[in-house]
C-alpha cells in the first residue's frame, strides 16, 4: 500500500463528509427548495433571486467538497489493491471507477455551467428588476434551466454512488 492505514481512514472519512456536502446539497435544492418556490413564490423574479442567492451560499461549499472529493479520492485509488495503473481497465473494478471519473467530470461540467452561465444571468436580471426593468419570461427560463441541470447533476450522482457500490464491493 502506498499509504497508511491512518491516512488512508483519515481520508475515508473526509471523503464522506465531502459527499454528503456535496450531494446532500443537490438533494435539497433539487427535491425541496426548487419545489417549494417554484409552488410558493408565484412572482420569476422573486423566486429566481431566492434560488440564486442559495446558490451562492451553497457554492462555496460545493467547491471546497469537490477539491476534498479530488483529492482523497486519489489517495484511495493509489491505496487500492485492484488499482492496476493509469489506463489499465483489465479487471471489474477499475471499469466501475473510469465511470464514477466520467459522472464527475460531467458534475463538475454542470456545476460550471450553472457558476459561469446561470448564476451570473440570474444575477444580471435582478439587478435589472431593481432598476424596474422586469424580465420574468427570462428568469423563468432560467430558473428552468437551472432546475434541469440540476436534476441531470442528481442523475449523474446516482450513477456515480451505484458505481461507488459496485466498487466497493470488488
Amino acid at each position: 500500500m502506498l499509504t497508511s492505514d491512518f491516512l488512508l481512514s483519515i481520508s475515508y472519512l473526509f471523503h464522506l463528509i465531502a459527499t454528503v456536502v456535496w450531494i446532500g446539497g443537490l438533494v435539497t435544492l433539487s427535491f425541496l427548495v426548487q419545489p417549494l418556490t417554484a409552488r410558493l413564490i408565484s412572482d420569476a423574479k422573486t423566486r429566481a433571486e431566492l434560488l440564486a442567492g442559495l446558490q451562492r451560499r451553497f457554492q462555496p461549499a460545493a467547491n471546497v467538497s469537490l477539491i476534498v472529493l479530488l483529492l482523497t479520492g486519489m489517495v484511495q485509488l493509489f491505496s487500492n489493491a485492484n488499482y492496476k495503473g493509469l489506463l489499465q481497465f483489465d479487471n471489474v473494478w477499475s471499469q466501475v471507477i473510469l465511470i464514477k471519473h466520467i459522472g464527475v467530470a460531467g458534475m463538475i461540467g454542470l456545476a460550471a455551467v450553472v457558476t459561469f452561465s446561470v448564476q451570473p444571468a440570474l444575477r444580471r436580471l435582478a439587478l435589472l428588476a431593481a432598476n424596474g426593468v422586469e424580465d420574468e419570461a427570462g428568469a423563468a427560463r432560467l430558473q428552468r434551466q437551472q432546475t434541469r441541470l440540476t436534476r441531470l447533476n442528481l442523475a449523474l450522482m446516482t450513477l456515480i454512488l451505484i458505481c461507488t457500490a459496485i466498487a466497493s464491493a470488488q
